[in-house]
């Protein structure tokens, strides 16, 4: 990717009456306002279910989209919906609670109505049983649990051991909203890249313990004879919370990985180049090293850094897949394994504008400081936007933002967003939010806290918004090209 620049917004900020955004007619406008504001990339969070929490960093699957995402007006048009079967919900926010109580089942009366011997749904099977049965079983096997974590089922079910045949029947529903959700994807993802747009979509490094990946191959993590954590994922203390962050993930068993040549993994990047562009690995330091936290602990203050698979995994992953565009998400505190992981693949790492004015004009964050290979952000999905970070500042870290940049209060997020055109970074990308310009209560995601999170929606009438897009890719030698 050379000189270019997009948008980050997820698909579920688009807008819509459905109760979220989905992949369907707000999708395609999106892409045409893309198109004509001169942008080349739209970058999305995970695609992936959700769970408790509804983050898509807290996955049930590695692989498997999330239902909401289907566009109920796409299944009426198809037959599968009737009119009067289709929910309405206020335009401002996401409830998910009200989705989760009614979206399964307006999908199941689609479900009941789609033929299920159409030769594209049988084919979607065959070719993804690999992870598609498993899937869908386990789903059945949660919903008929009443969504208890697996591994609080009976002991033959959460240990696969028996009992599973008589979830088969239910665990075709699951693969009918799968074929669903790809080939609605498929189609959008297609239409953007017809019209110049390619897709960055984000891949969690970690699964959630509560995961078909655990339940179905538990050898791939450190866990306890009875299927329990060893130990947790997360970060310590850092710019983001005192007491660091206890993601919860279990942590990866990367010997007997590596015995399997990374198969798991290269199968799942295989399936997010197929559903992206370019992959942004969150949490890329991992590779490099982690931090292990103690199962027990109820904070991530304890716990160890070991020795991640480095360079050695991504070798394999181009031995297998060739040479993926991948961007390395490589914030926070870092040890020097993790500078010369990234330098030693050659991928994009990532600056963030807001974490530029501490006074230090050598600041890496800061647009003058980039080098080429990176890209650049004023914030991402675990920033406040740049007016409300701006606006929560004291007076002297609004004195400072304002000196250093050379403008005024009111203009910071433009003048910000113009540095970062200007600036030697080969990507820009800028969240929704800030070329908006809105406030604090349009954050998508504020770390090591529950609820209020993933509910932003973005309101039509952002189309005016393309011209001066436009004008300043040109200016800044960033426009899409086709």
């Amino acid at each position: 990717m050379k000189r270019c620049a997009g948008i980050l917004m997820h698909i579920s900020s688009l807008a819509g009456k459905r109760g979220i955004g989905s992949l369907g007619a707000a999708a395609y406008e999106f892409v045409d306002f893309l198109n004509s504001a001169g942008m080349s990339l739209w970058q999305v969070l995970p695609l992936c279910t959700t769970s408790y929490g509804d983050s898509p960093y807290q996955s049930p699957s590695a692989i498997a989209g999330n239902p909401y995402f289907i566009d109920l007006d796409k299944l009426a048009a198809e037959g599968l919906l009737k009119s009067n079967e289709l929910p309405e919900y206020a335009d401002d926010g996401i409830d998910y609670a009200a989705l989760f109580a009614e979206r399964y089942s307006t999908l199941g009366k689609a479900y009941k109505r789609f033929d299920k011997t159409d030769s594209e749904y049988v084919s979607f099977k065959t070719e993804n049983a690999f992870w598609l049965d498993d899937y869908a079983l386990f789903s059945a096997i949660k919903e008929a649990r009443g969504y208890a974590p697996w591994d609080t089922w009976e002991l033959e079910l959460k240990t696969r051991s028996g009992g599973m045949k008589k979830f088969i029947s239910r665990a075709e529903f699951y693969k009918f909203l799968q074929y669903e959700f790809f080939k609605q994807w498929r189609a959008l993802k297609a239409y953007a890249n017809a019209r110049g747009v390619k897709i960055i979509g984000d891949m969690p490094i970690y699964v959630a313990y509560d995961s078909v990946d655990v339940w179905s191959d538990p050898k791939m993590f450190l866990l306890n004879p009875d299927l329990s954590r060893k130990s947790a994922a997360g970060v310590p203390p850092d710019y983001f919370s005192a007491d660091g962050q206890l993601w919860g993930n279990p942590i990866y068993d990367w010997d007997y990985m590596k015995s399997t040549g990374y198969d798991w993994w290269i199968t799942r990047m295989r399936m997010a180049l197929e559903l992206y562009d370019v992959v942004r690995i969150d949490h890329f330091r991992a590779f490099a090293d982690y931090y292990a936290i103690p199962a027990d602990r109820t904070d991530a203050r304890v716990g160890e850094w070991r020795i991640g698979p480095d360079k050695e995994f991504f070798d394999c992953v181009r031995a297998a897949l060739g040479e993926p565009e991948i961007i390395a998400e490589d914030l926070g505190e870092l040890h020097d394994c993790v500078r010369e992981l990234v330098k030693n693949t050659g991928y994009p790492g990532m600056k963030v504008m807001q974490f530029a004015f501490d006074g230090n004009p050598n600041n890496e964050f800061y647009y003058t400081n980039y080098p080429e290979n990176c890209v650049a952000y004023s914030g991402t999905h675990d920033n406040n936007t740049t007016r409300g970070w701006f606006e929560a500042l004291d007076d002297g870290g609004k004195a400072l933002v304002c000196n250093t940049l050379g403008c005024d209060a009111a203009d910071v997020t433009s003048t910000v967003i113009t540095r970062l055109f200007e600036s030697k970074a080969d990507t820009v990308i800028i969240p929704m939010q800030d070329f908006l310009n809105l406030p604090a209560c349009a954050r998508m995601n504020t770390p090591s806290t529950l609820g209020g999170n993933w509910s932003w929606r973005c309101a039509d009438g952002y189309a005016d918004a393309a011209a001066n897009i436009r004008a300043l890719a040109e200016r800044t030698g960033r426009l899409a090209t086709r």
